[in-house]
Formats: C-alpha cells, sequence, structure tokens
C-alpha cells in the first residue's frame, strides 16, 4: 500500500468518525432533524445514540491509529 493509499483510507476514516460520532451528537441534541443515513446514530433511542455515536468516534480514531502505525513500518522499510 502506497503513502496515497494510506491518506486516503486515514481520511476517509477520519470523516466517517467525525460525522457519525460528535456531528450526530450535534445534530440530536442541537436541531430538530430526523435521522437519515449520513447519522445513522440518530435512529437509535435516547441514551443509545449517544453510546453508539462516540463508539463510532473511538473506532474510527483506533483504526486511524493503526493505519498510522503500519504506514510509518511500512515507510521504515
Amino acid at each position: 500500500m502506497n503513502e496515497a493509499w494510506y491518506r486516503l483510507a486515514m481520511l476517509l476514516t477520519l470523516v466517517v468518525g467525525v460525522w457519525e460520532g460528535p456531528i450526530a451528537i450535534i445534530f440530536r441534541v442541537f436541531t430538530d432533524k430526523g435521522p437519515s443515513w449520513l447519522v445513522a446514530a440518530n435512529y437509535l433511542p435516547e441514551p443509545w445514540c449517544y453510546v453508539v455515536a462516540v463508539a463510532a468516534a473511538a473506532v474510527a480514531f483506533a483504526v486511524i491509529a493503526v493505519l498510522d502505525v503500519r504506514h510509518k513500518k511500512a515507510i521504515s522499510h
């Protein structure tokens, strides 16, 4: 996997993690928009939507950390 694919994977993971995490919570708390496929966590009832949104953000940042470690390892070889 070359540099461009790592960067693309990191960027897409970051966008999905932020959108399904903090943005889903902001939409739920501060707007009266209904859930959509862009903020899928908002389909869940009240306490679980926040848990899933935080978990989605945490998983995304964990994937970014793994990608970063693999990227640094690939560059060092």
